[in-house]
C-alpha cells in the first residue's frame, strides 16, 4: 500500500484500494455507515478482499480495515480458539 495510508485505517472499499492490500493473514472488517457487515478471517487479506466485490450483500460496504491491528491483536470473541 502507498506510505501514506496506514494498513490499520480505514480505507475505500473499491478495487483500487483493495489491489493495494497485503498478500498474506489476517482478519479484516468492512462497514457502511459505521454499521460492520461482514469480518472474515483469511490466508490472503486482497484475495479474498477481491472475491467480495461480487458479493451482493457484502458489496454494499464502503470502508474495510485490518480488524486485528484495530483490536490491539485480537481476534472477535467468537473467532478465537
Amino acid at each position: 500500500m502507498s506510505e501514506s495510508i496506514s494498513w490499520s485505517d480505514w480505507l475505500d472499499y473499491n478495487a483500487e484500494t483493495i489491489s493495494k492490500a497485503p498478500i498474506n493473514s489476517g482478519v479484516f472488517m468492512m462497514h457502511a455507515a459505521m454499521k460492520i457487515l461482514f469480518i472474515q478471517g483469511t490466508k490472503n487479506i486482497r484475495k479474498d478482499l477481491e472475491s467480495t466485490l461480487s458479493n451482493a450483500c457484502i458489496s454494499q460496504a464502503t470502508r474495510f480495515s485490518d480488524y486485528k491491528n484495530r483490536h490491539e491483536g485480537n481476534m472477535p470473541k467468537c473467532m478465537q480458539e
